[in-house]
């Protein structure tokens, strides 16, 4: 499996979850430094890779297949936010920024798995979304609610697609979560506010429990939130 993202937060989560799990786990990451803290660690291979960076992408997943024989689950959990996040400061490149990360990078990891999917004819593909990707939420702020209302359209509409071809696709729609994305909020987060979050393994849980359900079972959507963040 690939985990895209899987050097910190949610993705790093998951993939030791899944490294207990006895599954063989490749996690990609943007920057050297973040591949470098998980290298070594147990059941875990480590690669950078910058997800909007259409041809790194295609290399990374080649390799996978030729050093592995193919790609049965990817999690795509790369993601990112900005300080300035209202409509009010946000700089437009910062904007750009953002979309090519949670949405155009998504767009290239699940482009480049499905052609093996598809050739198998199985495969499980999860998306770290958020639950700003389903109700537009102020303290998120405008690049992040608009990237991930896109990428759930995205996984939604690939899974429609190549239910057929018998691979699946979920959506994870977190509420707040405790992950280095906190610290990028304009106001500091206190301890007490964070560890009244939902946890990143509480996540990694979850994505365990859709993989091993049978091929029959398909998880479209799963909301996982704190007490206090209640969705009707």
């Amino acid at each position: 499996m690939l985990v895209a993202g899987g050097t910190s937060g949610i993705g790093l989560a998951v993939a030791r979850a899944f490294a207990n799990e006895g599954a063989t786990v490749v996690v990609c990451g943007s920057g050297q430094a973040g591949v470098d803290a998980v290298s070594g660690a147990p059941g875990l291979v480590a690669r950078v890779c910058d997800v909007t960076d259409r041809a790194a992408v295609a290399e990374l997943f080649g390799w996978v297949t030729a050093e592995y024989g193919g790609l049965d689950i990817l999690v795509n959990s790369a993601g990112l936010n900005v300080g300035n996040r209202m409509m009010a400061n946000i700089a437009p490149e910062d904007f750009d920024r953002v979309l090519a990360v949670n949405t155009t990078g998504v767009f290239n990891c699940i482009h480049a798995a499905l052609p093996g999917m598809r050739s198998r004819g199985e495969g499980l593909i999860v998306n770290v979304v958020s639950l700003a990707g389903r109700r537009v939420m102020e303290l998120a702020g405008l690049p992040y609610c608009v990237s991930k209302f896109a990428t759930s359209a995205l996984g939604t509409f690939v899974g429609i697609e190549e239910a057929k071809n018998g691979i699946r696709v979920t959506n994870v729609y977190p509420g707040e979560t405790n992950t280095p994305l906190v610290d990028k909020r304009p106001t500091p987060t206190p301890p007490e506010k964070r560890a009244q979050m939902v946890q990143p393994e509480d996540i990694a849980e979850c994505v365990v429990m859709v993989a091993k359900l049978p091929a029959r079972a398909v998880v479209p959507e799963l909301i996982i939130t704190p007490p206090h963040m209640m969705v009707g």
